[in-house]
């Protein structure tokens, strides 16, 4: 399960704007090209990152993100046509305005302190102090020991860095702020209370 938390930054840089041009030449591509599929998208990544330099400075990952965005909407295009949807099906469309770049597992660092983060690709966007109120050392960088709760056993910690699987830049109206994708284990324990309800849900032979 992937949960969300997000924590406001000073400083913005321009790396959202050239994030739109792996997403851009993706949907080009696919137009151009008949049975272009997920694959041919992500090796054209290093196809662009080879013509334009401004492409190469983007972190790898975050080519492969930008790549992974537009076959989304490609692929939501295919399940509407599939499904006879009525009206428009949602035929993918060029960015105009990208307010975002994502990054996977590389490409930034978290403080020791968890006030800031660096991002380390060549875009030059480099340290930023985070704000907010959201306990970023729930994930040290330490050698983490499995258990189900966030307690101490044996020494080590039950929550890893490498839980936080994706790093988003997002440009708002009310500032930039950077969104950590989380891979978690959630479970409810539902114990049961023996008391039974009845639901009509008009159901017709």
């Amino acid at each position: 399960m992937m949960g969300n938390c997000q924590v406001r930054f000073l400083g913005e840089g321009d790396t959202a704007t050239y994030a739109s041009l792996p997403d851009n030449s993706c949907i080009r591509l696919w137009m151009d090209v008949k049975g272009t599929g997920k694959n041919d998208l992500q090796k054209y990544c290093a196809v662009l990152a080879a013509n334009f330099p401004f492409a190469n400075e983007l972190n790898s990952m975050a080519r492969q993100a930008s790549a992974e965005r537009a076959w989304s909407s490609i692929s939501r295009f295919y399940d509407n046509c599939k499904k006879g949807i009525p009206g428009l099906k949602g035929y993918p469309q060029f960015q105009k305005d990208c307010r975002s770049v994502e990054y996977k597992t590389s490409g930034w660092k978290l403080a020791d302190n968890r006030k800031s983060i660096t991002f380390t690709d060549k875009k030059g966007i480099g340290r930023l102090k985070l704000k907010g109120t959201r306990d970023l050392h729930f994930y040290p960088s330490g050698s983490p020991v499995p258990h189900c709760d966030g307690n101490r056993q044996d020494g080590g910690w039950t929550h890893q860095i490498n839980q936080i699987k994706r790093v988003r830049l997002v440009k708002r109206a009310d500032g930039v702020y950077v969104q950590f994708c989380i891979d978690v284990e959630r479970s409810e324990n539902i114990e049961p209370t023996g008391n039974t309800i009845g639901l009509d849900v008009g159901l017709k032979e």
